[in-house]
């Protein structure tokens, strides 16, 4: 909340999902160990890390950190590997009606200055019907939208890599035990505890630098007693 006072005049976010289980093994589809990352590319600053079922409530939850996050931007631009839900809430939530004078209904289009791009992932072969395109502009965009992304960057590279960190590093989200988190709250804390170390107390391996420094929120990284001094207001 904090951060989302200031003005950000560029923001290039990947946004991806990974999984683990809670409590005991379920169903994909049932399991509470879906987590949601937005992460803004340069500076390796993470907007949401969010767990709960994979569904419409968790990715509204998500996207509407989005939405502020827009009010404060001039130029945002979404990725994403294959989820298409991402782009499709966003649109929902935030779109607006392009006057362009001509006759007819005026179009719904994202916001000026809002991008979102989709790279589908493995292949069709097999499966009836017309194959989806590599990358993918899923909705239509504000005709002053400047289109400076290439097929090139429209990945989420840089977010599956922090996924495979946070496996590294964290017990509960790796593949190959059983040490589940025994509740959704308990894993939620875990990443909320990461959350604050990875974005104001540690510096990035690639950038060298803590990320809320290197997107301007902060002046400078804090330390662990400054973090514990910090009171909560309910």
């Amino acid at each position: 909340m904090y951060s989302l006072s200031f003005t950000f005049l560029n923001q290039l976010i990947e946004g991806d999902e990974f999984y683990t289980k809670v409590e005991k093994n379920k169903p994909i589809e049932d399991c509470e160990g879906w987590t949601i990352v937005l992460m803004e590319r340069a500076s390796r600053f993470i907007w949401s890390l969010k767990c709960g079922k994979k569904d419409r409530a968790l990715f509204l939850h998500v996207i509407k950190i989005l939405k502020r996050i827009i009010k404060q931007t001039k130029d945002l631009t979404l990725i994403t590997d294959g989820e298409r839900r991402y782009g499709l809430i966003l649109f929902e939530i935030c779109n607006e009606v392009m006057k362009s004078g001509k006759v007819g209904r005026p179009p719904k289009v994202l916001p000026k200055g809002v991008k979102v791009r989709i790279k589908n992932k493995g292949s069709q072969n097999g499966k009836r019907g017309r194959k989806r395109k590599k990358y993918e502009i899923p909705h239509r965009e504000h005709s002053d939208t400047v289109q400076n992304v290439t097929d090139n960057d429209i990945h989420a590279n840089h977010v599956e890599a922090f996924n495979a960190s946070c496996r590294r590093k964290h017990s509960a989200l790796r593949r190959k035990t059983n040490t589940y988190a025994k509740k959704k709250s308990a894993l939620q804390r875990v990443l909320d505890c990461y959350w604050i170390v990875h974005n104001f107390i540690n510096e990035h391996v690639s950038t060298k630098q803590i990320p809320a420094v290197f997107l301007g929120i902060i002046e400078r990284g804090l330390t662990w007693e400054e973090v514990l001094k910090v009171q909560y207001v309910v």
